[in-house]
């Protein structure tokens, strides 16, 4: 009897744990709707983002920089004299 209770208690709890993944994935789904409909709101989550990372101590954030903002200087005819 205690190794059918134990595994009803564990098919149980793979049922919790699928039901969590579905609703995780709908949020995420949904959270990339929003983002493809205004480009803006990915920046805003990246800085929301790197905002929580400084809050906590003793951490180290890598910043990434887009190359593309660097091409107009790396491209740049050198000044005429």
């Amino acid at each position: 009897m205690a190794a059918e209770a134990e595994a009803t208690r564990e098919a149980r709890a793979k049922v919790i744990v699928a039901e969590g993944e579905q609703k995780a994935s709908r949020a995420l789904k949904e959270a990339a709707e929003v983002i493809a409909e205004s480009p803006s709101a990915l920046q805003l989550r990246y800085l929301q983002t790197l905002n929580s990372i400084s809050a906590e101590k003793n951490s180290t954030i890598i910043f990434p920089f887009p190359i593309d903002l660097l091409s107009s200087f790396l491209h740049r005819p050198a000044p005429k004299t």
